[in-house]
């Protein structure tokens, strides 16, 4: 028998705020809830799931591998439903001509096919209206994943596209942007050892899913005009898609990485999305 058949989406909200926490009296607050009820509901879905999802002393609380796999699993279920409840109101206001399509896209990324993409669908008949969401590295998947998007420009390998319906639109090579007089912005190509050596050029480090920044000497950025400002500075130096060049100004330069992977610029949309808007910004992706 499927004991953890039925759970609801109240009883994992308030597991995944006491998992996050690791303490009842934190998540209670943050739950807006007495504590006393948060720990009978944990207990109660322990007994619905038919195992101990939480160990706990007077001292501390830890997840068992059960609860850390019900908070893992328990997460992108809640973002699944919120997702839906999104896109279900976005629906809504199509019927009564108030909708757009959200199309979210890394900023400074692709910008010679997203404004392509836009003005080609703009010329459809009966085009929506598309609001553009340009955002940090990363942001564009999980704006798509929790429904505050319709439909993303995506970059493999660096985002994942599992579980998404995807068009490959343009795969290029990768360039190493560097202040404009630089000894080696002379050169035809390096290597990605060769960037990771050049004194005084860091590579930036973005935020990581949680907000945190990985370890290392590199300024910390949050988004592509700060890069480009640090480059320009003599600051840091960075790899990026060989079409961020296209638009440089006179104080950078570009050298092609000869060794960084390719990257795939893809469209990308929820896998059962049924979006006439959302199909025509597909559909006219592909005749670029």
């Amino acid at each position: 028998m499927d004991t953890a058949t039925g759970l609801e989406t109240r009883e994992l909200r308030y597991f995944v705020a006491v998992a996050e926490e690791l303490h009842f009296g934190r998540a209670a607050e943050r739950l807006g809830m007495a504590q006393p009820p948060l720990s009978r509901a944990i207990s109660q879905l322990e007994r619905r799931v038919g195992a101990t999802l939480l160990d706990r002393t007077s001292r501390r609380v830890t997840l068992t591998e059960a609860g850390r796999v019900l908070l893992e699993e328990g997460r992108a279920a809640l973002e699944a439903v919120e997702a839906a409840g999104r896109r279900a109101q976005r629906a809504a206001l199509a019927g009564t001509g108030q909708a757009s399509v959200v199309l979210t896209a890394k900023a400074g990324a692709s910008s010679e096919l997203l404004a392509k993409l836009l003005d080609a669908y703009a010329a459809e008949p009966g085009a929506a209206a598309v609001d553009v969401h340009l955002c940090g590295p990363g942001e564009q998947e999980r704006l798509l994943r929790d429904g505050r998007a319709d439909v993303a420009l995506l970059h493999r390998p660096f985002d994942a596209t599992a579980g998404f319906d995807t068009e490959d639109l343009v795969t290029e090579h990768q360039v190493v942007l560097l202040p404009a007089g630089h000894p080696l912005s002379l050169r035809s190509e390096m290597t990605l050892a060769e960037v990771a050596d050049l004194p005084g050029l860091p590579l930036p480090r973005w935020p990581r899913r949680d907000g945190s920044f990985p370890d290392g000497a590199g300024p910390q950025v949050r988004d592509h005009t700060q890069v480009l400002q640090l480059i320009a500075l003599g600051r840091a130096c960075a790899v990026l898609p060989e079409s961020a060049a296209a638009t440089l100004g006179r104080d950078l330069s570009a050298v092609r990485v000869t060794d960084a992977p390719e990257v795939t610029t893809v469209i990308a949309w929820p896998a059962h999305s049924r979006s006439r808007a959302v199909a025509g910004l597909v559909q006219a992706a592909l005749r670029l």
